[in-house]
């Protein structure tokens, strides 16, 4: 019981690392807590394939709108084995709110947790 929990704490470690370098306006940070060939699926907005995709919308994303300010809300952990948990929140920050379906974080053969499949969706854009 005692790993599930810390796989749990580990992947919540890692996601608040992540959310701490969007909030910088780091977008290459954001991209490489992704694995190469990770696919992001922002909906409405569409499907990016691939660490330079990724990296390519959330540079246009974090320039065009100021984005920061961004905090999950009601997180949930569920634990799939020593080395995949899905993590699903609900989102916000200071230009739109929305959830996360899926975050699909797994550990890499160097301990790092990286994301290979991002599922979420904007509910309002303020």
């Amino acid at each position: 019981m005692s790993h599930v929990k810390s796989v749990e704490e580990q992947v919540l470690a890692t996601s608040k690392q992540w959310i701490e370098t969007f909030n910088k306006g780091d977008a290459k940070g954001c991209s490489e807590g992704y694995v190469v060939d990770a696919v992001m699926d922002a909906r409405p907005v569409g499907q990016f394939v691939g660490r330079e995709s990724i990296l390519a919308f959330w540079q246009q994303f974090i320039q065009s709108t100021g984005a920061s300010e961004l905090i999950y809300k009601d997180v949930n952990v569920d634990v799939l084995d020593e080395n995949n948990a899905v993590l699903s929140a609900n989102w916000q920050m200071n230009v739109g709110r929305g959830y996360i379906s899926k975050e699909l974080w797994q550990r890499q053969g160097n301990g790092q947790w990286l994301l290979v499949e991002d599922d979420f969706t904007v509910v309002e854009q303020f």
